[in-house]
């Protein structure tokens, strides 16, 4: 639904912003400042022993002590910081009994430290302007743990403070066994809600995959035993093996000078002294064959698990060791021979698949995983129980592409397609985000790799085209598909359909190649497809008094949002809302809406079948995403200016000329069929399966189709529900971005102007409301089909909806962070119940009701109770007394920052411009936006508090355990 927290949303951050907010100065250097000594001039440390050219826009240092270091200059978004510390150390590096240590120290480092006391970071930063979750965060992998920070707004004196509190994290955190104690359930917490059938099905994937490796039993997450048995004294051991200087790399990219962030690293780092002799990294191992196993073809170690909710699903694995490169321009040249090998062979599959084959999805990926193996991965989901035919299919087309070479034009159709990949990065590399640069370099750190600039892969690949020959890709095809052993993992519904020597027999099986035909189909070109129509002409056009968007209306009453603007080289962000989105739907309709989503596109345009839109995009940068919302439908997609027209020829043509091929509506309905059981295998799949239905009073709108709903779905009633759809209601089209106005004006005048006019919406249809469920006594309960210990809560209340109430919304996110931040602390900080409890709103901008607030937890059974009482203590509490304004501070400042930077993307004034060329007040309420997000009162919270929380009882829903009542609250 299209809600006002969408603005929360990820949003490409990249435009300037003269209306909202005026970006931070860049933190210059200053003149006061020591000399940096410690700066790499020539020969810096990640690029030792490669011939990939410099990026000369990184500066790269190495402490006396060992830290190294790279810092760089980025004003993407203006005014921030991003900051990772990364420590060469994750689970594998845990003894036995440590199992769990390093993601228990992530936790432990954020509890107290030297400069900040117990439970006091999350607040300090909230007050710097970040985020816990998003702006700071921290991660743990089997090879690395890396502590993240996005510093909005940062000034000397914030930067200064940032790295003093960061350098306390990380040398001196405070280990001790009451912060253990507390940790530790949080930990378990996140444990038990990550738990379950798909948690079973990847442990068991690990454990056979990387048989006789640590990897196959140092999941991150660790166990419960090692977990509740850690001790201060054995976590600060692991803290002091592992977290030391010569271990560590700290990356600062942002919007100051990279002088002065090395110093800011060399004045907090420098004096770090590690504890004793540096340990060693352990050894990784390597995956190996079983004895006596045929070299020609090594199948291994094979699984079968029986989970009944899940879909049957295969995996497996040509596992070779893995041997660290020396990453150089000829090393990349083979990644880039074998993406192409593997682009070619996922194509067939999809074709296969798309045609009516025995799976519903297969694809095949190479990944070097963990420094512990090289491997090849193949995954197929098959349709029915025959999983051996399935299997079979997939095997003889990667049977083919081992023993065939492709055609040249195979092998053309993807080169363009990295091309445009390519050249594009090249054309927004100066918009590219500086925290997506520093996890760049924090990525390349934990392979042992460097880094390249857009304009050196780019080079690089252009240079080695003529490399790209058939037998080159057969080669390079060969190689991936060999290996030392092969593994496999398969899950299936029913027990005693299949065992672990069967599924080996049918690995091992020889395998005919598929006869599939080498790719000689003609190219497409938009040229040869028929015109929309008679194009259309401009009827009116003014300036909406938003930055310099202009308003057109076309001779046919298509109206349109136009921004050309070159803040976002290469980019043009798309949008088409029309027609009448959920209130077009009858309950009769309710199992299309869910089936539209997925296969309306895929469903094809005039002549252009999904085999020929692809094709037809070939070595373009298009897209075609489709949505429903509460009360229009909507087309996106990213594209460029030369592809511009012909991205509004696709959207148009789909609403001018649909097609309706049978086949993509069958496969989604095959897909919604397998999907539908695993719903029950958690408490947070059950809800979001049903959630939207029961707040909605069981609206069958929305609905999950169940699979007995779905087998009355057929490709001729999918066609009766949609086609009068898309020929109803107002179209607005949206275009923000890097083109020429009167380009952007005549491709709008050839395809939407060319449209017949548009057919009312219903009276019916524009009547249909959203109704939230009546007051209940005792709260609604369902049971999941997965874990014992697995449970989740949900209280919500109503608000509104409508343009008119967009202040008040927005009043209303500052309400529910005040009450998230409460209920993380009672639910999480206290109890230790629950790892992650949320709480949100959401007012859709279309309709005037149909809102409501949310809060919700996973957590254990018992604990159910104990989140109503303290959801429902919360919301009375915030509506008997105000908040402070320290508290509320903490809010607003990071709200603040966090539209300062959304504000700097087009994907944020196309969102909030949405309907504007029909209701001006859209626009209108732009004024006030900033100041209705983060200026505020106490007494205006209380106020919305009772209004919202008070003035009714919340509606509750529980999700427990198959076979298990609802607890009883506590006396």
């Amino acid at each position: 639904m299209t809600r006002v927290s969408r603005l929360f949303a990820a949003i490409a951050i990249t435009l300037p912003l003269p209306l909202l907010l005026q970006p931070t100065v860049a933190i210059a250097q200053q003149a006061s400042a020591k000399a940096v000594k410690s700066v790499e001039k020539t020969d810096p440390w990640i690029y030792r022993g490669t011939d990939i050219p410099h990026d000369p826009e990184w500066v790269f240092g190495t402490l006396g002590n060992g830290l190294r270091y790279a810092v760089r200059r980025n004003n993407v978004p203006p005014g921030q910081v991003s900051i990772r510390i990364a420590v060469d150390a994750g689970s594998m590096y845990e003894s036995e009994q440590e199992r769990g240590y390093a993601h228990l120290l992530e936790h432990l480092l954020f509890r107290q430290s030297k400069y900040l006391g117990v439970a006091e970071a999350i607040p300090t930063w909230q007050r710097l302007g970040a985020t816990f979750g998003s702006d700071t965060n921290a991660q743990t992998s089997a090879t690395q743990t890396v502590y993240k920070l996005d510093l909005p707004n940062a000034s000397a004196t914030t930067l200064n403070e940032s790295f003093r509190l960061l350098s306390g994290m990380v040398r001196e955190p405070v280990l001790s066994q009451p912060n253990i104690n507390t940790e530790v359930p949080i930990v378990l917490a996140e444990k038990r809600e990550r738990g379950g059938a798909s948690m079973r099905i990847g442990d068991a994937t690990r454990e056979t995959f990387f048989a006789g490796q640590p990897l196959a039993t140092r999941a991150p997450i660790g166990t419960d035993e090692s977990l509740r048995g850690a001790t201060a004294v054995s976590v600060q051991a692991f803290h002091d093996r592992w977290y030391r200087p010569d271990n560590t790399v700290i990356v600062a990219v942002g919007d100051a000078d990279p002088m002065v962030l090395a110093g800011e690293i060399e004045r907090w780092f420098a004096d770090w002294k590690g504890k004793g002799k540096k340990t060693e990294a352990p050894d990784f191992g390597k995956p190996q064959a079983p004895a006596g196993s045929d070299p020609a073809n090594p199948v291994g170690e094979t699984r079968v698990l029986v989970e009944p909710d899940l879909p049957r699903n295969i995996n497996y694995a040509f596992l070779r060791p893995y041997k660290q490169v020396i990453d150089n321009i000829e090393y990349n040249r083979g990644i880039m021979l074998d993406a192409i090998s593997q682009a070619i062979i996922n194509r067939k599959l999809e074709e296969r698949a798309r045609a009516g084959g025995s799976y519903l999805f297969a694809q095949v990926g190479q990944d070097k995983v963990s420094r512990s193996a090289d491997g090849t991965f193949v995954n197929v989901t098959p349709l029915g129980s025959d999983w051996k035919a399935a299997l079979k299919d997939v095997r003889a087309v990667i049977a083919d592409a081992i023993a065939n070479p492709p055609t040249q034009q195979e092998i053309d159709r993807e080169l363009a397609e990295y091309d445009v990949a390519f050249a594009s990065s090249v054309e927004e590399r100066t918009v590219m985000a500086g925290s997506k640069l520093a996890d760049d370099v924090v990525n390349a750190v934990d392979i042992r790799e460097a880094v390249a600039t857009p304009e050196v892969v780019l080079q690089v690949f252009r240079d080695m085209r003529a490399r790209f020959t058939p037998e080159a890709i057969r080669d390079h095809t060969r190689a991936l598909f060999a290996g030392a052993v092969i593994r496999g993992v398969m899950n299936t519904p029913v027990t005693g359909e299949a065992d672990a020597d069967a599924f080996r027999l049918a690995l091992a099986e020889p395998v005919a190649a598929t006869a599939s035909s080498r790719d000689a189909a003609a190219a497409i070109s938009f040229a040869d497809l028929p015109p929309i129509g008679k194009p259309g002409t401009v009827l009116k056009s003014a300036p909406i008094g938003v930055m310099q968007v202009e308003w057109v209306q076309l001779s046919n009453g298509v109206r349109a949002l136009l921004w050309p603007n070159n803040a976002e080289p290469g980019r043009v962000n798309l949008q088409v809302r029309f027609g009448s989105g959920y209130r077009g739907f009858t309950a009769q309709d309710a199992p299309y809406i869910q089936l539209g989503q997925m296969a309306l596109i895929g469903s094809g345009i005039g002549p252009l079948g999904q085999d020929a839109l692809d094709r037809i995009s070939t070595g373009r940068k298009m897209g075609f995403d489709f949505r429903v919302d509460d009360a229009s439908f909507q087309f996106s997609a990213e594209t460029r200016a030369a592809d511009l027209a012909d991205q509004l020829y696709l959207f148009a043509a789909k609403l001018g000329m649909p097609r309706w091929d049978p086949n993509p509506v069958l496969r989604a309905k095959a897909a919604s069929e397998l999907q539908y059981e695993s719903y029950a295998t958690t408490p947070s799949s059950l809800m979001q399966r049903d959630l939207d239905w029961l707040l909605s009073n069981r609206d069958p709108r929305f609905e999950t189709p169940s699979p007995k709903v779905l087998a009355g779905v057929t490709p001729e009633g999918f066609r009766k529900v949609w086609e009068p759809l898309l020929k109803q209601g107002p179209i607005e089209v949206l275009m923000f971005g890097d083109f020429k106005r009167e380009d952007g004006i005549a491709a709008l005048e050839k395809t939407f102007g060319a449209l017949p006019p548009r057919e009312a919406i219903p009276a019916d249809a524009a009547s249909r409301k959203v109704a939230f469920p009546a007051p209940q006594a005792t709260p609604t309960v369902l049971h999941h089909r997965g874990d014992p210990n697995q449970a989740a809560a949900v209280i919500a209340w109503p608000s509104g909806g409508g343009v008119a109430g967009l202040s008040e919304s927005r009043q209303l996110e500052i309400l529910v962070q005040l009450f998230n931040n409460r209920l993380f602390d009672a639910m999480r900080e206290h109890a230790g119940a629950s790892y992650a409890p949320q709480v949100m709103s959401e007012w859709p901008i279309d309709m005037p009701d149909g809102g409501r607030i949310m809060a919700f937890a996973q957590l254990e059974p018992e604990a159910v109770p104990t989140f109503f009482a303290e959801a429902s203590r919360i919301a009375k509490e915030i509506a008997a007394t105000p908040p402070t304004t320290d508290e509320l501070a903490r809010i607003t400042e990071p709200l603040k920052q966090k539209i300062s930077r959304a504000s700097t993307g087009n994907s944020f004034w196309l969102y909030q411009l949405e309907g504007a060329s029909y209701d001006p007040q859209r626009a209108e309420k732009l004024r006030s936006l900033l100041n209705d997000y983060t200026q505020t009162t106490p007494q205006k919270m209380q106020e919305l508090a009772k209004k919202y929380l008070t003035s009714r009882e919340g509606w509750r829903l529980a999700i427990i355990p198959a076979g298990q009542e609802l607890a009883k609250p506590a006396k």
